[in-house]
């Protein structure tokens, strides 16, 4: 009995803590942009288009959310509002390209991770429908110029399907920009978890991880011959079998419509994870650690491009250099493989995506070349998602996602000074700054 009571007051206690963190939480105050009703031009400041020439005093007009016209002189359409950018620099939207923004708020908090399902196969989670339009971390990430991010869910061995969203909107629908983009693999992991590990223990490491292997290989397995009987009955006009919407979800991945992203870290899992997608004959995207450069030439040999989680991290060994992994970034260019940065996706990390632009920077400051650090986390990024049509550089035909700014977005003194999401003028306030305000006016009374 008194078990059973001391659980019952440790189930009340944690419920009243709950109720007491979720009563601090509350939607953001900012208000989503109106959708674009007239042409807007920015005139007089430098336009990165980053996929071409830098324009000096030059202009981009867009209309109805899109690029119409970019160039260093021109002529507007009557009802053009014009906006004086003089000494001011426009670029295209940051892209953070591993994120569980929108699936995670507080990651203490239980009642607000929403990024992970139970199972271990779940290809039909879809993480679009899942995202949380008033997440405080919308407007918090999007003031430091990042517009789109690609969100992801995680748990188990196949997570489910990522969505790209944009960082402005009503409803989940508004945000989406593209989903799904790709599916989360999660790579067992191939070697031992201590190096003095007994031989038991390392025996049944393998077991565990061969099983998992068999996993993966036998859902897809089953997805092919699900849809291979699917087809047989349609073409025969017979009755379908029952429908199963876990080897539904793989028929994307199968056909060559969205690839595989394989979630590999040390050397053993990114070769074994991309042996695995080749011989089933998949598109497929690594993202990974430090550990990549290791990898460059079967990298290059199959055409695999890579989403380098985590600049701004540490050496994961003991005997590795402290810039191990800023130099990463620069090998990868060496090596001619195509890839982007991004921050390490976790859920801890979705409250810092804002510092996505220092993540470039500090590779541009080991090797990289600076107008290559961002094109990762623009167009390179925009590419490997297969967002490039809407999003990652200024072009005509373009969505008008776009930011104004005062100087290089990879400085960390560069002020973001106006924010375009398809047209629409988006706030740049957040809880940061009226947090802000608040202590200004604090301290500003004697």
């Amino acid at each position: 009995m008194k078990n059973k009571a001391a659980q019952i007051y440790t189930g009340l206690a944690l419920g009243i803590l709950s109720l007491a963190l979720m009563s601090r939480l509350s939607a953001s105050d900012e208000i989503p942009g109106k959708k674009q009703s007239h042409p807007i031009a920015l005139i007089g400041g430098t336009i990165h288009t980053v996929s071409g020439t830098t324009i000096e005093n030059g202009y981009i007009l867009f209309e109805k959310g899109k690029i119409t016209a970019i160039g260093d002189s021109g002529t507007f359409p009557d009802s053009t509002e014009k906006i004086d950018v003089a000494g001011k620099h426009v670029y295209p939207g940051l892209i953070a390209a591993n994120t569980r923004i929108g699936l995670v708020e507080i990651t203490a908090v239980r009642s607000t991770r929403d990024f992970a399902e139970v199972t271990a196969i779940k290809p039909n989670i879809r993480a679009e429908s899942a995202i949380n339009p008033d997440s405080e971390l919308l407007p918090v990430t999007r003031a430091n110029g990042i517009t789109v991010v690609h969100t992801l869910p995680a748990g188990g061995l196949i997570a489910g399907t990522s969505a790209a969203i944009m960082l402005d909107g009503w409803t989940w629908e508004d945000l989406t920009l593209r989903a799904p983009i790709g599916l989360v693999v999660n790579w067992p992991f191939m070697g031992n978890k201590r190096s003095s590990v007994s031989a038991k223990k390392a025996k049944d490491q393998k077991k565990r991880r061969d099983e998992s292997i068999k996993q993966i290989r036998d859902i897809f397995a089953d997805a092919r011959a699900y849809l291979k009987a699917q087809e047989a009955e349609i073409a025969a006009g017979g009755p379908l079998h029952a429908s199963d919407i876990r080897l539904e979800a793989l028929a994307p991945v199968l056909n060559k419509e969205i690839p595989v992203l394989l979630q590999a870290r040390s050397l053993k899992e990114i070769q074994a994870a991309i042996d695995w997608a080749m011989a089933e004959d998949l598109d497929a995207v690594l993202m990974t650690g430090a550990d990549v450069r290791f990898a460059l030439s079967l990298l290059k040999e199959k055409k695999i491009p890579v989403i380098y989680e985590g600049t701004l991290a540490l050496p994961s060994r003991r005997w590795e250099p402290y810039d191990t992994r800023f130099t990463v970034p620069a090998k990868l260019y060496e090596a001619g493989v195509k890839f982007c940065i991004s921050s390490r996706g976790s859920a801890f990390d979705a409250a810092h995506e804002r510092n996505l632009p220092y993540q470039a920077a500090m590779a541009a400051a080991f090797g990289l070349p600076r107008d290559v650090a961002l094109k990762s986390i623009t167009l390179y990024a925009a590419q490997i998602l297969g967002i490039a049509d809407h999003v990652g550089s200024l072009e005509t035909g373009k969505d008008a996602t776009l930011i104004v700014t005062d100087g290089d977005p990879l400085e960390i003194r560069t002020q973001i000074e106006m924010q375009f999401i398809q047209g629409r003028k988006v706030q740049l306030t957040s809880k940061h700054t009226r947090l802000n305000e608040k202590y200004k006016i604090k301290y500003s009374r004697k």
